[in-house]
């Protein structure tokens, strides 16, 4: 079996979800690493080729899309501007007032496609609230990944309320609200193990993390994060994404947050392990796993990136370290591990490719324009996909090799996801499904 085939197979069997290689349920797919074992996916397409179809999506929403089945699911903001006396009157003092997005009124839903044309087949509403709490101009209001089951559709909006719905016909099943102070808004996706929603709450505020039931939305557990010392309180949030593994004879789910990395145990909550990164914060890449070790980016500051062994317990800072990169990291975009190498693209465009065992580097490239969304991999290439509609393709391997470079129109900042043989891109206006003949097959 090759490689990458049994990496998969080993990925869909520590997710709680029934999935296939068709399917895309969470943030950075099956196995939440960015991963697909589909091919005959496109290498070049434009506005006019290889674009199977292209939708409108009603809102703003920078969430991927996730895909079980025949349907596609995506959360969206419905929002109404505040007058501009009000929104200079409610962001007076802040440092960052010209960067935020000021709202009198927001709806948030969740919306279904069908798969195949890309016709709309409900958009529910969820939440509505009166000013809420502004965001980043980077940010949307429906920043989060949403995560689907077989029955069930979960939507978190951090601060502003986390729901169930029935993922064939919308209903709502429960709702939930959690509030922190993001700041700049939620960015943190939810995720999924056995019965257990995982949410992360890194505030200004207060920063921990919880595992809510999956049937009710009742708290299971709430675990707070370790001290943070010595900082002001913006630079105590996170983003970043949990990564449930299966190691050293256990289940773990790794979540980075500001200065420490740890790992928890599933059914309590209770710390197994964590590492103490330094002084970064505003991370938002997802881990991801592979070699013995999660590779974890430690945000703001001076980003880099860690590898560390899971076999430990306690405070392993000291002992479970087993490499660190510390040039172009990015802050937003997630690693990609691919075999024996993990490649970063660094929010100005620096493409990195280590060996994931050393840190040794392979190579290092600029591509163009600036990056927010994470990079997939599929047949042996990389798509990268930066802020203004532009998708680098790249070969895999010990050296740099360009195969295409793509244009759409942007603002593109939520991550792709990949269903069966198509790319599927969210701009600010439109949902793309990039496929490999306007008449091909899924």
């Amino acid at each position: 079996m090759p490689w990458f085939a049994s990496l998969l197979v080993v990925l869909v069997a520590t997710t709680p979800l029934v999935v296939t290689a068709e399917d895309w349920p969470q943030f950075r797919g099956p196995g939440g690493q960015g991963l697909s074992a589909a091919t005959g996916l496109p290498t070049t397409w434009s506005a006019s080729e290889n674009i199977r179809w292209k939708v409108a999506t009603p809102g703003r929403g920078r969430s991927s899309p996730v895909v079980l089945g025949d349907r596609i699911w995506l959360t969206t903001a419905h929002e109404t501007l505040a007058t501009p006396e009000d929104a200079k009157r409610r962001v007076a003092g802040n440092s960052m007032a010209h960067e935020l997005y000021v709202l009198s009124r927001l709806t948030l839903s969740a919306v279904c496609l069908d798969r195949h044309s890309g016709k709309q087949i409900y958009e529910r509403e969820i939440f509505t609230l009166e000013n809420p709490d502004p965001v980043h101009t980077l940010n949307s209001y429906a920043t989060p990944t949403p995560v689907v089951d077989a029955e069930r559709l979960y939507c978190d909006f951090g601060t502003f309320g986390t729901a169930c719905l029935d993922a064939s016909t919308g209903k709502v099943l429960w709702k939930r609200r959690l509030p922190i102070d993001h700041q700049v808004g939620p960015g943190s996706s939810p995720a999924l193990e056995n019965d257990l929603l995982l949410l992360v709450r890194d505030g200004c505020d207060q920063q921990y993390v919880a595992a809510l039931d999956c049937r009710t939305g009742r708290t299971v557990w709430k675990t707070a994060r370790p001290p943070l010392e010595g900082v002001a309180s913006d630079q105590k949030k996170a983003y970043s994404t949990p990564l449930v593994i299966e190691a050293a004879g256990r289940r773990q789910i790794i979540v980075p947050g500001a200065q420490w990395i740890v790992a928890y145990d599933p059914l309590s909550g209770k710390p197994i392990w964590q590492v103490h990164h330094g002084r970064g914060f505003s991370l938002a890449p997802r881990p991801v796993y592979g070699h013995g070790m999660v590779y974890v980016c430690t945000g703001c500051m001076v980003a880099e990136l860690w590898a560390i062994r899971v076999d430990g317990h306690g405070d392993v800072t000291k002992s479970h370290v087993a490499w660190k990169a510390t040039s172009q990291i990015p802050i937003l975009s997630s690693p990609l591990l691919v075999g024996d190498e993990i490649y970063t693209v660094s929010d100005s465009g620096i493409m990195t490719c280590l060996d994931a065992a050393t840190g040794k580097l392979q190579w290092k490239h600029r591509i163009p324009g600036k990056y927010a969304a994470s990079p997939l991999y599929a047949d042996g290439r990389i798509y990268c996909f930066n802020e203004d509609g532009v998708t680098t393709v790249v070969q895999t391997g010990k050296h740099f090799v360009q195969l295409a470079e793509n244009q759409l129109d942007g603002p593109l900042i939520a991550s792709p996801a990949i269903a069966g043989r198509n790319l599927l891109l969210r701009t600010d206006k439109y949902l793309y499904c990039v496929g490999a003949g306007q008449g091909g097959k899924d």
